[in-house]
């Protein structure tokens, strides 16, 4: 359960704001102006501060509410810009489109790819098999990992395959674009675990007990 105690707001005030920006390519100033409609005046740094704050603790939630992924995943990164500089984000489809998981980091190498296999090995199990692009350092990852851990991973580099990774990435940079670049590592972080908290439900991969609308799904990991 995610603890609102302390906040000037009430928490489903504090849940529409989150959400609208991490669902919809919005700048803050346009939330603020959003939230200033419905009668709430919140400055554009609280509602940044806000999702730094809950975002991650949404996406955390939803972990242990996600769906299993398919055994073939797509392994690829994609480019996010803080303060002026390029940083990484590594993600993961499986066959079908479902995310996988994903990981920013400061470099693209062997070590940040491996550290992402990890992380998404660790929430859903080791794959049958990964397809890459040309990248040497996810496959020097995936062969480091094989032999760390003892494992077989059939690696796979065929272009056309991971098209699928390729155009989801879309989705995601289209909702951060309007940030004009993130201001801080951690920001960064945040706000991308809450964007990619809201596409993967919107792919249907949150385990409900019932026909939740999307708002509803995503307000229910707070409950």
């Amino acid at each position: 359960m995610i603890d609102f105690k302390g906040s000037h707001f009430e928490r489903d005030v504090i849940l529409w704001g989150v959400r609208w920006d991490v669902a919809y390519p919005i700048s803050y100033r346009h939330l603020e102006e959003m939230m200033e409609e419905r009668g709430f005046e919140v400055d554009h740094s609280t509602l940044n501060r806000r999702v730094v704050k809950y975002a991650p603790q949404l996406e955390g939630q939803f972990r242990s509410h996600k769906k299993p992924v398919g055994s073939s995943w797509r392994l690829d990164e994609t480019y996010v810009k803080i303060r002026g500089n390029w940083k990484y984000l590594y993600r993961a489809v499986d066959k079908a489109g479902a995310t996988v998981d994903f990981l920013l980091t400061a470099k693209r190498d062997r070590k940040a790819a491996l550290r992402f296999l990890r992380k998404a090995i660790g929430q859903h199990g080791a794959p049958q098999k990964i397809t890459i692009d040309k990248s040497g350092g996810n496959m020097a990852a995936i062969e480091s990992y094989n032999v760390e851990y003892e494992t077989d991973i059939e690696i796979r580099r065929v272009k056309y395959l991971n098209n699928i990774v390729e155009q989801d990435h879309r989705a995601v940079k289209r909702l951060t674009r309007p940030t004009l670049g993130f201001k801080s590592f951690r920001s960064a972080a945040a706000t991308l675990a809450g964007v990619e908290l809201m596409h993967m439900i919107r792919k249907g991969q949150l385990r409900t007990t019932g026909e939740l609308r999307l708002a509803k799904q995503f307000y229910s990991l707070a409950a």
